[in-house]
């Protein structure tokens, strides 16, 4: 078992993770800027994005880059800055570090090092449209992004059909109309789902309805910012029925097909929801097709 000692009894710097705002400025905490203003060097995700912020504050404490991209250069040299006594701060483009940015294997680095690690509160854009969703707030499952892969994306949904709690994801406004039609059609037509966009900003927006509305909407409307897109969980009386029970095998195959699913994607969807042998049915389909 590890204990942090206060970070006041060691020899080392210490790892401060500091939130920025979501959109709204007004959103940085006064225990942010403090902190800001004392250590000794930000690692930002993009120096120049937090020099606005830094900016705006009067922060004037020097900058160093950590991102994706260099954080397997960077981590041995800041861990090699604070077990020299210096105090950093970790902040990404927006929000909570770590979460959906860089931020994790430098915790880890530090707490390998025994250089203690202090988290700040402050915004998060899955928690803040949670709480106005209008969906089951706890239990809740975050995400984070899909695969942008097609046949990935639809396998990752496929594990997450049956979860119960609200499941909380991030999506790029280029990508939403095609995740919103993969949820509609593994998760189901009618499964209810909440979009937020822009939030805390002036244009801050949520979209409530099915999986199909939401996905007929993005259709015909430009998507245009960051969203959170928060899906309700499975309603457990509802998992074994089948919305497709009209129809053979076959048809409930054919007919996924036609709503875009690739014939091994339906022959599994299938397979699972009527305990069939997916390998048989499959040869079942194929004969049919040819």
């Amino acid at each position: 078992m590890q204990t942090q000692q206060s970070f006041k009894q060691h020899a080392t710097g210490t790892l401060y993770l500091v939130p920025t705002p979501i959109g709204n400025l007004g959103d940085m905490t006064q225990r942010s800027i403090e902190i800001l203003r004392a250590v000794d060097l930000i690692a930002a995700e993009d120096t120049r994005h937090t020099a606005q912020l830094l900016n705006q504050f009067q922060i004037e404490t020097k900058q160093i880059s950590f991102h994706e991209h260099n954080k397997e250069m960077r981590i041995p040299e800041l861990v090699a800055k604070m077990q020299a006594g210096l105090d950093l701060a970790q902040v990404s483009d927006a929000g909570m570090p770590s979460i959906s940015d860089p931020g994790h294997e430098l915790v880890l680095a530090a707490l390998a090092a025994d250089v203690p690690v202090v988290p700040i509160p402050g915004a998060s854009a899955g928690i803040t449209a949670l709480i106005a969703s209008g969906l089951t707030p706890q239990p809740f499952t975050f995400y984070g992004f899909l695969p942008r892969k097609q046949k990935e994306q639809i396998t990752a949904l496929e594990r997450v059909a049956s979860h119960q709690e609200t499941m909380i994801f991030y999506e790029a406004p280029h990508r939403l109309a095609k995740t919103l039609m993969n949820i509609s059609q593994v998760l189901g037509a009618e499964r209810q789902v909440v979009l937020a966009r822009e939030l805390t900003k002036r244009y801050e927006e949520f979209l409530r309805g099915s999986a199909k509305e939401l996905a007929d909407w993005a259709q015909t409307n430009e998507a245009r910012g960051e969203f959170v897109l928060l899906v309700d969980g499975a309603v457990e009386q509802d998992l074994a029925i089948d919305p497709l029970a009209g129809l053979t095998d076959i048809e409930a195959v054919m007919a996924l097909t036609h709503q875009g699913l690739k014939t091994t994607q339906a022959v599994k969807q299938i397979a699972k929801l009527r305990e069939l042998d997916r390998q048989a049915l499959y040869l079942a389909v194929q004969g049919l097709e040819k």
